[in-house]
């Protein structure tokens, strides 16, 4: 009988994250400073990241070691067991092999405490007394502050508005892990206040809350900031799961076809491909798919320019696929994958052709969810959930054209705090949306000029 799951032991847990930077088909573009149009240097990003990430920010190496604190507390759930998804393959009475690299099963429900985790740890060390951070559907809030209480940190989280509303359990959490939780955009800051001046209904965006938090830590020298993907040293600490991943698929004695993973900012998304990428850029045939949203197509329909961060302009400007930073996404949106912009690294391979990216709207996504759900056993949050619709459509591609491949999807996170999304769907009050073309001319149109 073959096995279900893989599981490894915890003396299998990798001892180093995995640098793409190393890797790279070229350099990234460096980052710009806002104000003067310079590259920035360290001394730009001092007051708000402790120096270690600083470093890690920049870091060719293509290796840099986990510290053994951390890894004690990775230990509280990793190893995560890579599962052979028999039942949904037997459902879609396809050939291929479907796998899922369960993320689900961190305290959190997440991968984000990957990050979390270390972000807290290197903070602490040097003396930071309370971080402050965003969170959009919840799922980097409730991670940063579980890390923070392992730390004895405070934590304040700027929860985008609408999530704040629509998830209030997933508030509850980050409460319960003692840290303060405000709907963004708020009064706490001058960007948030400039924001109700203009929108008195905001209902919020990534890129506002993150202009708030980031605002925060820099008016408090006993306060960071802490941001769940997009940047570099971020994507690092996931690297984690797909360096497990490999080891996984050589005890099963499997070559991955197809990677899937969600893109929001894309920290799940490059934690679990990228160990594999120096393979494919050698010329191994592996299909590396990027899944996103058709209410924010940042990958699919933004272009590949420099951009802020945030709406208030106050991070350094990135070159990355982006949808302006203004871009505010559409309520009626249930899942996370909100933000206006995606990782450098991200946006780089992409634009080199090494990963590709589609978009679909959020009914055929809850389809899968409840697909997945009703065969695997496991509830998707809707973010993962475009990762499992795009696995259910390779893998009814190979039962078309009779093909065995391996298909290995990341399941980013469970869906128990996004019950209300199913309720929707399952009632029929889900709608689809596609972002309208003059929506993004738009934002793009405030896209500065580098």
């Amino acid at each position: 009988m073959e096995d279900t799951k893989i599981v490894l032991s915890e003396k299998e847990l990798p001892q180093k994250w995995y640098n793409i930077q190393a890797d790279l088909p070229e350099p990234l573009a460096p980052p710009i400073n806002p104000k003067t149009k310079q590259p920035i240097g360290p001394q730009d990003l001092a007051p708000i990241f402790p120096m270690e990430l600083i470093k890690q920010e920049v870091s060719q190496e293509r290796w840099i070691e986990i510290p053994d604190e951390l890894l004690d507390i990775y230990k509280l759930w990793r190893p995560s067991p890579l599962h052979r998804a028999k039942r949904l393959e037997k459902y879609l009475k396809t050939p291929a092999r479907i796998y899922f690299k369960n993320e689900s099963v961190s305290p959190a429900g997440s991968h984000k405490p990957n990050t979390a985790i270390a972000q807290a740890y290197y903070n602490k060390k040097e003396g930071v007394k309370r971080l402050a951070t965003e969170t959009g559907a919840g799922q980097w809030g409730s991670a940063l502050s579980l890390a923070c209480n392992f730390f004895d940190l405070e934590c304040t989280v700027y929860m985008v508005k609408v999530s704040y509303d629509q998830k209030p359990y997933r508030k509850f959490l980050m409460q319960t892990y003692g840290a303060k939780v405000f709907a963004s955009p708020t009064n706490l800051t001058n960007s948030g206040r400039a924001v109700l001046k203009n929108d008195p209904n905001s209902p919020g965006s990534l890129g506002i809350a993150i202009s708030e938090a980031v605002e925060d830590a820099a008016t408090h020298d006993d306060t960071k900031y802490s941001l769940g993907s997009v940047l570099n040293h971020v994507i690092l600490h996931q690297t984690i799961v797909g360096l497990e991943t490999q080891k996984q698929l050589k005890i099963a004695d499997e070559k991955p076809d197809i990677l899937i993973g969600c893109v929001g900012g894309g920290s799940n998304f490059g934690g679990f491909t990228f160990p594999f990428i120096p393979e494919k850029i050698k010329g191994k045939d592996i299909k590396i798919i990027a899944v996103e949203p058709t209410s924010c197509p940042t990958l699919t329909k933004g272009p590949f320019r420099y951009d802020h961060g945030d709406v208030a302009k106050f991070t350094p400007l990135m070159m990355m696929y982006t949808l302006g930073h203004s871009f505010i996404p559409p309520a009626i949106h249930a899942g996370g994958l909100r933000y206006h912009g995606a990782a450098p690294l991200v946006s780089l391979l992409l634009n080199k052709k090494i990963i590709e990216a589609v978009a679909y709207p959020q009914n055929p996504v809850f389809e899968a969810a409840v697909t997945f759900a009703r065969t695997e056993g496991i509830l998707p949050a809707p973010e993962t959930a475009h990762a499992i619709k795009c696995a259910i459509d390779e893998a009814i591609k190979c039962r078309e054209k009779k093909e065995e491949k391996c298909i290995v999807m990341n399941f980013s996170g469970h869906g128990h705090f996004d019950l209300s999304a199913y309720d929707k769907y399952i009632s029929g009050q889900l709608e689809d949306y596609e972002l309208p073309e003059e929506k993004i001319k738009e934002a793009l149109s405030e896209l500065p000029e580098i």
